[in-house]
């Protein structure tokens, strides 16, 4: 077994060899985001997907990124290093569960999270990602009903951010981030002076203090519901020293790497994705070696698909 440093050597290596560019999820673990090209979020991602010259992607997140990359770049090999990293709350509505709600509401229009898979994608009329669902429900007529799935909270905090009252949102979550309690975020702010409070809109935190967030404050603390590019640039910016980071703990690493000279604490520090954490050095470099695995979109579906990706980038 090779140790970190030739494994990321080795990775460099292969990326020249084989005309491969690696991109990694803000949550990925600290030494797969060392050796990534790029690291974002899942919107600029998606960009990144469809505007990077090399002729293979290696994407370290999970599945439905991945998917989401091939659809987007369909003359590119898009590969996976593990095929196992899924996501709760992708799997938290089937396609026909999308079918049924939308025979219920024939003239509604469907909102989907790009954390669905690329069949339920093919069902949507917009894609949105964390940082973009406002902009993009806004886009959409005042009187058309919408259909917001998967996510609840991000449904919820959509709704009031936007004032419309005929939204329908589908009761999904994120597991990670539903277990980050108001509780988790009162303690944390407690313990640390002069923070500024950091929230991920899926976060279930978001439904009881939704009111205090909307104001810009929360207990006498800035907060901000920002998508986790959007913490990144915001922390950057902030004349701010400390942070309580309500979201995936693996984007602290980031923070931490860009911004030495500030202090970042996660709301909860049990808020890990196991399926983001499937994704190691060795798989990485196992996946440049051995081609694997490669991520496919049965054409049909993926041409359906594009449409509401495609709407999605083209709000931003």
């Amino acid at each position: 077994m090779m140790q970190v440093e030739d494994l990321s050597r080795e990775i460099k290596r292969l990326k020249e060899e084989k005309d491969a560019v690696i991109l990694a999820h803000n949550y990925q673990i600290p030494e797969v985001q060392d050796v990534a090209d790029i690291i974002g979020d899942s919107l600029n991602l998606s960009r990144q997907a469809a505007q990077v010259p090399q002729k293979v992607i290696v994407f370290c997140g999970v599945h439905f990124m991945a998917e989401t990359a091939a659809i987007i770049s369909p003359d590119k090999k898009v590969l996976i290093p593990d095929t196992q990293a899924g996501c709760s709350l992708s799997d938290s509505i089937t396609i026909q569960e999308l079918k049924e709600w939308k025979r219920e509401h024939p003239n509604a229009v469907a909102v989907g999270y790009v954390n669905t898979t690329a069949e339920i994608k093919s069902e949507l009329d917009y894609c949105c990602t964390s940082s973009n669902a406002v902009k993009v429900v806004n886009s959409i007529p005042t009187d058309r009903e919408i259909l917001f799935l998967p996510d609840m909270f991000l449904g919820s905090y959509v709704s009031k951010s936007t004032g419309r009252k005929n939204i329908f949102v589908w009761a999904g979550e994120c597991h990670v981030h539903a277990g980050i309690s108001a509780a988790d975020v009162n303690e944390k702010i407690k313990s640390l002076k002069e923070a500024e409070f950091l929230i991920h809109p899926e976060c279930s935190c978001t439904t009881p203090i939704l009111y205090d967030v909307s104001t810009g404050t929360y207990q006498d603390k800035a907060v901000s519901v920002l998508s986790t590019e959007g913490m990144m640039k915001h922390v950057s910016r902030s004349d701010s020293k400390n942070f309580v980071v309500a979201t995936e703990t693996g984007i602290l690493y980031r923070m931490k790497k860009q911004n030495p000279h500030k202090t970042f604490v996660p709301a909860s520090e049990k808020a890990e994705c196991q399926y983001m954490k499937m994704i190691t050095l060795q798989k990485v470099y196992d996946s440049l070696v051995h081609d694997k695995y490669h991520v496919t979109v049965e054409k049909k579906i993926a041409d359906k698909a594009r449409r509401a990706i495609d709407r999605m980038l083209t709000i931003g």
